[in-house]
């Protein structure tokens, strides 16, 4: 399987060289979501590809089916490594997109590698605030509900998961903040020598775009997509109300304030469409790659 990877890289190498002064669009790394793989993103890679052309894309094989449960810390790690790599082909900078869970995996490696050339990078669909709903983990926990999924999560065996790794209950915070392995670090709400580095891998972009809507169905609250998140009472609190933004935490102030950061909101699509649709591709992702 290694050699898959690194053919590809030596395929995209060959292919930046190839394009040496020629002017085309810059490269674009995608990353698929949760207990799919590359197959799932080739409707955007495609798209992109039609519409862009002569853009060189890496549609990450990594992580696909049931090993993308594994902790999010290992897949940043791995993944992030292809992206540094893939940037080092293109020192002109490239574009980042993540779906679902892989919109979080992709905040995460730009936060975790900030050597990074990632010029603009948007998420669609994704927990990057948290998720506190268990519709779609039916499928491997089928009696798990929100009440006390908790327990499963907050615990060593939970962090060995991906979901428990972002799971954000907001009736057990004092919880999260004590088992929680990687969001509430990597969202700088708990102290860490690794503070600056994960604002600056953030505020050096040139856009960050987050993209959600109301139908999505399964991201909950769906707002979690634009860094929102319920309170003790299960009332959603805006980005710009929460501790994250007002703080400056990751950078979010600073890139809106800047105007680096654009928040979309789409009716109608539900979680499992939005990387299934053209439209979606054409008005919400093709705008922002340059």
């Amino acid at each position: 399987m290694a050699t898959v990877y690194y053919s590809s890289f030596i395929v995209i190498l060959f292919l930046s060289l190839l394009n040496n002064g020629v002017e085309c669009y810059h490269a674009v790394v995608v990353i698929h979501g949760v207990l799919t793989g590359s197959d799932s993103m080739e409707l955007i890679s495609n798209r992109i590809q039609e519409m862009h052309p002569g853009t060189q894309i890496y549609n990450t094989p990594r992580y696909a089916g049931w090993s993308s449960l594994e902790s999010m810390w290992h897949q940043v790690e791995e993944i992030g490594m292809d992206v540094i790599s893939v940037g080092a082909a293109f020192p002109e900078g490239i574009n980042l997109v993540g779906y679902s869970q892989g919109g979080l995996l992709a905040r995460t490696i730009l936060q975790r590698f900030p050597g990074h050339n990632v010029r603009n990078f948007i998420s669609l669909s994704s927990p990057q605030a948290g998720q506190y709903g268990t519709q779609f983990l039916h499928l491997f926990f089928p009696n798990l509900v929100c009440q006390t999924a908790y327990e499963l999560f907050y615990s060593k065996i939970g962090q060995h998961t991906s979901i428990g790794n972002y799971w954000n209950d907001p009736h057990h915070q004092e919880l999260y903040y004590k088992y929680s392995t990687f969001l509430p670090y990597v969202n700088n709400e708990k102290n860490s020598t690794k503070m600056p580095m994960y604002k600056q891998g953030l505020t050096k972009l040139e856009r960050m775009v987050l993209v959600g809507g109301p139908e999505d169905g399964v991201i909950t609250p769906w707002q979690s997509s634009h860094f929102g998140y319920y309170d003790v009472n299960e009332t959603v609190i805006d980005m710009r109300d929460r501790r994250i933004y007002k703080d400056d935490l990751i950078g979010l102030k600073t890139l809106d304030e800047s105007g680096r950061l654009v928040l979309i909101t789409v009716p109608n699509v539900p979680h499992y469409e939005w990387h299934k649709n053209v439209s979606i591709v054409d008005d919400f992702l093709l705008p922002y790659l340059d």
